[in-house]
């Protein structure tokens, strides 16, 4: 047997770890909804090197005071399910969560928001600039420019940053378009 018959240890203890992570944070917040007397389900995947685990529910609807206004709740709410895991684990947790599909609906649209200013950006060579948007949202962003082969960058400062889409071959302001992971 070769070694590329078998998962590089690394790769195995990743997802190992994911996991871990994955079932700590589906613990927590199965006592989430416990508490606050809520039905739903929870999902939990690998994604992009990431725990990824996400609330479903049969009403939706149920689910939308966990989400809150333009994701708020939500996001809230994955940063203290991030420190459930970082309390079990001693490690720091990029575990993602979503919540009745609201995380994946916005990826739809941003997907589409970051395809028309790549076309805008092509027709007239000059840079664009969209409306400020989370963490989540930028690298959403930045990895539908990267893959279309031009660049952005990411410019402001929270709660006001924003992504600039610039032509294949602009050098980024910052450096932070890899790096902005939420």
């Amino acid at each position: 047997m070769s070694p590329t018959d078998t998962p590089a240890p690394e790769a195995k203890d990743l997802t190992t770890r994911l996991e871990e992570e994955g079932e700590i944070a589906a613990d927590y917040l199965e006592e989430l909804l416990d508490i606050a007397d809520l039905d739903g389900d929870i999902d939990i995947d690998i994604t992009f090197d990431r725990a990824a685990v996400e609330i479903i529910a049969d009403d939706a609807a149920s689910l939308k005071h966990l989400v809150g206004r333009d994701g708020e709740v939500l996001d809230a709410l994955q940063e203290l399910t991030r420190l459930a895991v970082q309390a079990k684990t001693g490690e720091r947790s990029r575990l993602m969560l979503d919540i009745g599909g609201h995380r994946a609906a916005r990826r739809a649209e941003l997907t589409k928001i970051a395809e028309e200013a790549i076309e805008t950006v092509r027709a007239t060579g000059a840079e664009l600039s969209l409306e400020p948007l989370n963490a989540f949202e930028r690298k959403v962003v930045h990895d539908v420019v990267a893959a279309a082969g031009l660049v952005s960058d990411s410019r402001g400062v929270e709660p006001g940053r924003y992504v600039v889409v610039q032509p294949a071959g602009s050098a980024p302001a910052e450096t932070e378009a890899v790096a902005d992971v939420g």
